[in-house]
């Protein structure tokens, strides 16, 4: 019989199963296609003779000895990180500086809970966001003057950066539940075009649904600026016109009734986040540990959100 080596990345399956609940969000978190995952599973219940999750079971549940490996996982993944960061600051240096550019406005949503994650593992790094918002925060990283930027869309290839993919994510239509376009399940071009679109005060091309949607199909509706988030719902709930924002921003306004969603377009828009870093950075341990606490805390705890390749 061929012995199987119980792996760390077995591990980190095992305990991405429990956390997520099914295995095609597994399988999105640890960035596996489902059948590379379902393989894992079936090289290591071949070797103990025995399922690990019990099959069919909604939600998830795994078997005895599912659970047993599941307790060894989190006992020994984060015993492996912490050392992972002790050696980091041994070799490294034990202190650094993550100053971070961002180019969305909603991104704040998701990036301070990761920070403060983030500051209780790696407390004496110096972390902080660059204020203001940046439509291009890519020369502050050739200045030395940040070490991340969060940008919108797959970049071009470049040789002195790294782009390293967060996730894609949806943006959705939103509109008053009394609005007419509620009715409608999903909206078309056509749809935005008699409409007033509440929009933050932006370029084009730091829409969404501008550049993705509307400006291809040649629709220019009437607009309505707002600074802040909920200042663009507020004026949604209203009536004052409809807006397009990143369905993990509009969550709980959605399940309060306050707005209602629509997809837009047929299939959806799904656009994409990157982190962008100097080769250099690329290397800290730090900073490679950031990306992927963000990636990681972002996947398990967004709407509309999945693995992004």
């Amino acid at each position: 019989m061929t012995t199987t080596i119980l792996e760390l990345r077995h591990l980190e399956t095992i305990q991405a199963l429990a956390d997520t609940g099914s295995v095609s969000k597994a399988a999105d978190r640890l960035y596996l296609t489902q059948s590379a995952l379902s393989h894992q599973l079936k090289v290591l219940e071949t070797h103990y003779g025995a399922p690990l999750i019990e099959r069919g079971a909604k939600p998830l549940r795994f078997t005895a000895i599912g659970q047993r490996l599941l307790e060894l996982a989190r006992t020994v993944l984060p015993q492996v990180a912490e050392a992972r960061r002790d050696v980091a600051r041994h070799t490294q240096g034990r202190a650094g500086t993550l100053r971070i550019a961002v180019q969305c406005h909603n991104c704040f949503d998701w990036l301070m809970p990761a920070m403060d994650t983030y500051r209780t593992l790696w407390p004496e790094v110096e972390l902080d966001i660059i204020s203001g918002f940046l439509s291009d925060p890519l020369p502050l990283l050739e200045r030395a003057e940040a070490e991340l930027a969060v940008i919108h869309d797959a970049p071009a290839p470049r040789d002195d950066l790294v782009f390293h993919p967060l996730f894609r994510y949806e943006s959705v239509a939103l509109m008053s539940p009394q609005h007419r376009l509620s009715a409608k399940a999903w909206l078309s071009p056509e749809d935005f075009a008699a409409e007033t679109l509440i929009t933050y005060p932006v370029a084009d091309d730091m829409l969404d649904v501008m550049k993705h949607y509307l400006g291809p199909a040649r629709v220019n509706p009437k607009r309505r600026t707002a600074e802040l988030t909920v200042a663009i719902l507020q004026l949604v709930a209203s009536g004052r016109g409809i807006a397009a924002l990143p369905a993990w921003t509009v969550g709980n306004y959605i399940e309060r009734g306050y707005v209602v969603s629509r997809p837009i377009g047929a299939q959806g828009l799904y656009c994409q986040l990157y982190a962008a870093t100097t080769r250099a950075a690329a290397q800290a341990t730090y900073i490679d540990e950031f990306i992927a606490l963000t990636r990681k805390q972002s996947l398990s705890e967004l709407k509309g959100v999945s693995a992004l390749a």
